[in-house]
C-alpha cells in the first residue's frame, strides 16, 4: 500500500518524530530535520521555520546544512531577503559537505536564478571534487550544474563531460536536460506548460526535503561476530542469513537494484549490535526472533542518524568492514 502524502500525514509524522526526538535526545538533530521537513511538506513553513531556529540554537553538528534548509523553507513562504542572507554567508563559509551547497543552489534555480545557481554549483564542485575523482555526494553539484548550463544555453566544458561520464542512468543528461522538453508536451496549452513546470519544481523541492533525511532506504548490515551471537540466540532468524558471505552479497545487490529503480532516493547501510535490536525488540513489545521486526530496527537506525552512505567512494573502505577499497571488494560487480 502506498504511503499517505497527505498535508495531515506529513503533520501526524512531523509530530510523531518530534516526540521521539524527547526520547531520544542523543539523535534528537537527525529527528528534527526530519519533523522539519515534514512541516514543509504539510505546508506548515512557518512550524519548519522554528524547528530550524531551535536547532540552531543548540550548536548542531551541521550548521550550514540546517541554514542551507531553513533558507529554502523561508524563500517559498514569503522570506526572500532572509533567506538570501542565509545563502551568502554559506557560500562564504565554503562548506566541505556537499549538502547545503546543493539546496542553495536548487533553491535559486528554483526561483529562476539561473546565473546564481550555476555559480553556486560550480563553487560547490570547486571546493569537493579534484581531478576525476568525483565522490559519490558531489556527483549531484556535476548533475544540477549540467542542468542549469543547459537552462543557461551554455557550451559544454570540461566538468560537464564529467557530469556525463558519471551519469549512470540509461537516458543520457543532454536528453534528460533539454530545455526543448518543455515544449515537447504536444500542446501549446500555456497550463499545462505550466504544469509540466511546476511538476519540475516540486521535484527539486522533494530532493531539498530527502537531503534532510538523507537516507529514507537503509539497508540492515550485521558484522560477523554479532550475526553469529544473533543467530546463537534466535536460532529461527537462521533463514534469514544463510552465511555471513550471502548476507554481505545480498546487501550490496539489493542496493544496486534499489538504485536502479528509485534514482531519486538516497541510500545507506545501518549496522546492528544485538544489545541494540534487543532494546529495539522489548521497546516494540515483541521479541527478537521476530524477522519482519529487523526492517524496522533498520529503519529506526536510519532515522536516528546512523546509516552510513551508500555506496562510498571507489577508492574509499568498503562498508563491509573488510578493509579493502570498495572498488576492488563488493564495488566491483560479480561475473556472471
Amino acid at each position: 500500500m502506498p504511503q499517505e502524502t497527505t498535508p495531515a500525514h506529513h503533520a501526524s509524522e512531523a509530530e510523531r518524530l518530534e516526540r521521539i526526538a524527547l526520547k531520544f535526545p542523543q539523535d534528537g538533530e537527525q529527528l528534527l530535520l526530519q519533523a522539519a521537513a515534514h512541516w514543509e511538506l504539510a505546508d506548515e513553513r512557518p512550524r519548519a521555520s522554528t524547528l530550524y531556529d531551535r536547532l540552531l540554537a543548540d550548536s548542531p553538528r551541521n550548521p550550514l546544512l540546517i541554514k542551507a534548509l531553513n533558507a529554502a523553507n523561508l524563500w517559498e513562504h514569503g522570506h526572500e531577503a532572509e533567506a538570501r542572507v542565509l545563502i551568502d554567508g554559506i557560500r562564504a563559509a565554503a562548506p566541505r559537505d556537499p549538502a547545503p551547497w546543493e539546496i542553495i543552489a536548487e533553491t535559486l534555480e528554483a526561483h529562476d536564478e539561473l546565473q546564481a545557481a550555476h555559480d553556486c554549483f560550480t563553487a560547490g564542485a570547486s571546493h569537493l571534487i579534484d581531478g576525476d575523482e568525483v565522490p559519490y555526494e558531489a556527483g549531484l553539484l556535476l548533475t544540477g550544474r549540467h542542468r542549469v548550463r543547459r537552462l543557461l544555453g551554455n557550451p559544454h566544458d570540461a566538468w560537464d563531460a564529467l557530469a556525463d561520464a558519471q551519469h549512470s542512468g540509461d537516458i543520457p543528461l543532454d536528453e534528460l536536460h533539454d530545455p526543448k522538453r518543455l515544449w515537447a508536451l504536444g500542446s501549446e496549452d500555456p497550463a499545462e506548460l505550466r504544469a509540466e513546470i511546476d511538476r519540475l519544481r516540486a521535484e527539486l523541492g522533494e530532493r531539498r526535503a530527502a537531503l534532510s533525511r538523507p537516507y529514507p532506504v537503509a539497508v540492515l548490515h550485521w558484522p560477523e561476530a554479532e550475526l553469529t551471537e544473533l543467530l546463537a540466540a534466535y536460532p529461527t532468524l537462521a533463514s534469514e542469513y544463510p552465511s555471513h558471505e550471502e548476507h554481505l552479497t545480498r546487501i550490496e545487490s539489493g542496493l544496486r537494484d534499489l538504485s536502479s529503480t528509485m534514482s531519486n532516493q538516497t541510500f545507506g547501510i545501518v549496522t546492528g549490535t544485538v544489545p541494540s535490536y534487543e532494546a529495539f525488540a522489548a521497546a516494540e513489545q515483541t521479541t527478537p526472533d521476530a524477522a519482519a521486526l529487523l526492517p524496522e530496527y533498520a529503519t529506526n537506525l536510519a532515522a536516528r542518524g546512523r546509516a552510513t552512505p551508500w555506496p562510498p567512494a571507489r577508492n574509499a573502505p568498503c562498508w563491509c568492514g573488510s578493509g579493502h577499497a570498495y572498488r576492488a571488494c563488493h564495488g566491483t560487480p560479480p561475473t556472471a
